[in-house]
């Protein structure tokens, strides 16, 4: 089965985005040390224009087949011009804002996402990366079966949070970690049956 990844840049103090849902006070912690790994191990996470000015535009995907998105995460990419962003992958947004999508690679659904994901584990393929954003990864918690924070070292002191979801712990795994030079850590963690 098909197993569902949250791949996501998060701050010392857990936030994934600015209160207004930017990401930009990420990018100077994007160092050298740490990109190599990003378009190796993560190759298929970045953006295709990402891809593309890093010499892996053509690498085939290794990790995940699908990603899914929020409106929210969705919508930064949006307004630059970039209608499919993950051109290399199937691409899903859910949304109850927007109705039709932008581009004929963009699937758009109002459709509840614990009962898509479920069918998308049972189909043949890679990984399912799970995007973004906060309020769409609470409603998949608990069909997450690893999450992998790129934690940066900087603290927000306020923002969007990993998670938007009612008092309900789950408990994962630490199954590996990964220090940069630059400061940068990657935690990968796998649910624990319940």
């Amino acid at each position: 089965m098909r197993k569902l990844t949250y791949f996501v840049g998060a701050t010392l103090d857990g936030c994934i985005a600015a209160p207004d849902g930017g990401f930009d006070f990420f990018t100077p912690h994007v160092t050298p040390d740490f990109l190599p790994f990003l378009s190796t191990d993560f190759a298929d996470a970045l953006p295709t224009p990402g891809r593309a000015a890093l010499g892996v535009a053509d690498a085939p995907n290794t990790r995940f087949d699908t990603v899914l998105m929020g409106r929210g995460t969705y919508a930064p990419g949006l307004a630059a011009g970039l209608t499919s962003p993950y051109a290399h992958l199937r691409q899903i947004v859910f949304s109850r804002s927007l109705t039709t999508s932008p581009d004929p690679a963009v699937e758009v659904t109002d459709e509840d996402p614990v009962a898509l994901v479920r069918a998308l584990k049972r189909e043949e393929g890679l990984g399912i990366w799970l995007c973004g954003g906060a309020e769409l990864a609470g409603r998949l918690l608990p069909e997450i079966d690893e999450l992998v924070v790129k934690q940066y070292p900087v603290v927000a002191g306020s923002g969007v949070p990993l998670f938007r979801a009612d008092f309900s712990p789950r408990t994962f795994r630490l199954a590996d970690s990964r220090v940069f030079e630059g400061g940068n850590v990657v935690l990968t963690y796998a649910r624990t049956p319940e």
